[in-house]
């Protein structure tokens, strides 16, 4: 189990694109983070599927995954690597978004193929749950118990992972939200992400959300391509795809 750190820019319907400028500064400073296992770099993906009514994806999101929560939240401290990402006008493209971001438990399940371990590229199918359950354990014990092996029988899924809220703290002078759950099912492609949509086994995992313990707030779905960054030995630059 890892711990993993999620901030979503949106820019509230405004049209732009991360600027090459800025991923690249970003996946220098995700790398050199300390105590950095892996991360994350989200942009909107064209993958249709059928909860394109979702609204607007994020301009850019980040994933940023820790071995431990002290790790995670000197990221995040003052004086901390993910400090800069909050400096005024650093982030030119960036520019108009607002940010809300969280700290959450990771878990990952099995999949029939996963990436290859050297693999820096794909595409992400986010889904956010901002809401509340009537019972959280129940409801974790379910969803944990019958949702990931449906999610498995997606064509082409190479990874699944669910994350669950924690208590932290941090220094960011940015809103913090508490989704009770968010989950990142990884494809190659989008073209494979569209086409595990339209499969048969999107049927399944419907009729299981017919059977969730109750819970409040719906759910949001962004496909997103990804590009996966790897720590960076002292002196070295990042390892991006």
């Amino acid at each position: 189990m890892a711990f993993a750190w999620f901030a979503f820019f949106e820019a509230a319907g405004e049209a732009g694109a991360l600027a090459d400028a800025d991923r690249a500064r970003l996946c220098e400073l995700l790398a050199h983070a300390p105590g950095l296992l892996r991360a994350h770099l989200f942009t909107p993906a064209a993958a249709r599927t059928p909860f394109d009514g979702d609204g607007e994806p994020p301009r850019l999101a980040l994933q940023a995954d820790f071995g431990d929560l002290a790790s995670l939240e000197a990221a995040l401290a003052a004086n901390g690597a993910f400090a800069v990402l909050a400096a005024p006008h650093a982030w030119p493209s960036l520019a108009g978004t607002s940010v809300r971001h969280q700290a959450m438990w990771s878990r990952s399940f099995p999949v029939p193929a996963p990436p290859a371990p050297t693999a820096t590229a794909a595409c992400s199918f986010l889904v956010h749950y901002p809401g509340a359950p009537a019972d959280l354990n129940a409801w974790l014990r379910y969803y944990l118990a019958h949702h990931p092996p449906l999610m498995a029988a997606l064509p082409g899924v190479r990874a699944i992972e669910i994350f669950t809220r924690l208590d932290w703290c941090d220094a960011l002078p940015w809103q913090r939200v508490s989704h009770f759950q968010r989950n990142k099912l990884v494809f190659d492609s989008a073209e494979a992400l569209t086409a595990a949509m339209a499969s048969p086994a999107l049927a399944a995992l419907r009729s299981d959300f017919r059977r969730f313990p109750p819970f409040t707030g719906g759910n949001l779905h962004y496909p997103m391509h990804t590009q996966v960054v790897r720590p960076a030995a002292a002196g070295e630059p990042s390892r991006a795809g």
